[in-house]
């Protein structure tokens, strides 16, 4: 797959909110995942470490209110898209906004390298 047809599959399956697919068939197994700084599990590597912080952040949603994905941007063997939720986190009252910037490195047609770019929520004292 060319870096475009990667970007274009990962994006109608995160629509779709197929994330564990994006993971089984688009992701190199050797796989490098990097957060955003100050954030727990900042940079994992492997299929089943992103896997596991997949599972992290599903178990931690009450409710998907709305979950929007622009269309990717490709240079040379990377993209970009902007991923926008709108979420209420368990033991939370209210709904937040998670918006971040993916930034994805393509190489034999497979992603070996993830990052997103947001700020994190300030830690409640």
């Amino acid at each position: 797959m060319t870096t475009q047809e990667v970007a274009n599959r990962l994006v109608e399956l995160c629509r779709e909110g197929k994330y564990e697919q994006v993971v089984t068939e688009l992701y190199s197994p050797d796989i490098i995942s990097v957060e955003a700084e100050g954030t727990p599990d900042r940079i994992v590597q492997g299929l089943e470490a992103i896997a596991k912080k997949g599972e992290r952040f599903q178990s931690m949603l009450e409710k998907i209110n709305s979950s929007v994905v622009t269309d990717p941007i490709v240079a040379e063997n990377f993209f970009s898209c902007a991923m926008l939720m709108n979420v209420v986190m368990k033991g939370m009252s209210h709904a937040i906004d998670m918006d971040e910037i993916c930034v994805y490195t393509v190489n034999n047609g497979k992603v070996v390298k993830e990052e997103f770019f947001y700020t994190p929520e300030p830690k409640q004292a």
